[in-house]
């Protein structure tokens, strides 16, 4: 059984329902996202999370639903004098944007005790962490959470990093990108979105944020770029998998998160590379087509449609 521990920040989602003015509450972050789904969809993987919580009423009601999705909330931590963030989606023609309450966000402190870090990391075969992980910890933290990484990888562990890139989490661009590529050197597995990748290290193509990932010392990268083909890199093999358009999109909340337990879930079912992310591309548009962060899919069916 494939054991993944994914690091970082799960948040109160407050969606917009089909009504007016109407919204609903839920419970949504970008690791946590590609967590939940890959519990959906590869039930055979053991899927862990690390995070901090506070011990309120909303706390623990996150730790019941990571347990009832099937997560593993055994490195979850209390932080009794904190909460959980909360952010509030807006949509424009299925284009989101994110209205944030995170000050007192308990998860920022989920890196204060490195044995903890370890501990959890050694019961895993793939951690999973992004650039939101890095960005919501002090120097500090940061700091200590790379190490504990670095550590893993030379244990064998295989490190898997989704930049996702968010400037107004960070103090300076130049702070973020630097962040950044310190992540993804030690990473493994890095799956940026190229749009990003565009905007903030001035890449020219899909081929080169790959390769930019691959010079310090990644060995797979998988680029996504909206409804373009995803390249993919592993190790001296180069390829693309052509995305099929999505006619009705309603939320594009969640839909690299999703794309990255489609990755995960390919692998943990024996798919190869490009398979998997056939596998991922046909549960993203899935995700895309409902509101809100986590949505009912049906995973059978999901498999067939992409076989």
């Amino acid at each position: 059984m494939m054991r993944v521990l994914a690091i970082g920040e799960c948040m109160v989602e407050i969606a917009p329902t089909d009504t007016v003015g109407e919204f609903r509450l839920g419970f949504a972050g970008d690791t946590f996202n590609t967590a939940w789904y890959l519990a959906l969809c590869a039930p055979d993987v053991s899927v862990s999370y690390l995070t901090a919580v506070g011990d309120d009423a909303i706390s623990h009601n996150l730790r019941a639903f990571m347990q009832a999705s099937g997560i593993d909330d055994r490195f979850v931590q209390t932080s009794p004098d904190r909460t959980i963030g909360l952010y509030l989606i807006s949509l424009d023609k299925g284009e989101r944007s994110f209205s944030y309450w995170r000050g007192q966000s308990a998860a920022k402190t989920l890196a204060n005790d490195p044995d903890r870090l370890d501990a959890a990391m050694a019961e895993a075969d793939v951690i999973y962490f992004s650039g939101i992980t890095l960005a919501i910890l002090d120097a500090e933290q940061r700091a200590v959470l790379l190490s504990s990484l670095r550590d893993a990888r030379r244990q064998g562990k295989a490190i898997a990093f989704d930049p996702n890139l968010r400037p107004k989490l960070w103090v300076s661009s130049e702070e973020m990108t630097n962040a950044i590529m310190q992540g993804a050197a030690v990473s493994d597995i890095v799956l940026p979105s190229f749009e990003d990748e565009a905007s903030w290290f001035e890449d020219a193509t899909p081929e080169a944020t790959a390769n930019r990932y691959l010079n310090v010392g990644a060995t797979t990268i998988v680029v996504k770029n909206g409804e373009a083909p995803v390249l993919y890199a592993e190790g001296s093999q180069i390829g693309e998998v052509p995305v099929v358009p999505v006619s009705n999109v309603i939320d594009t909340t969640a839909a690299g998160d999703s794309f990255n337990a489609g990755v995960f879930a390919g692998h943990a079912m024996g798919m190869s590379l490009h398979n998997g992310i056939t596998y991922a591309c046909s549960l993203s548009r899935e995700v895309v087509q409902k509101k809100g962060a986590l949505v009912d899919i049906n995973p059978a069916a999901l498999l067939v449609k992409s076989v």
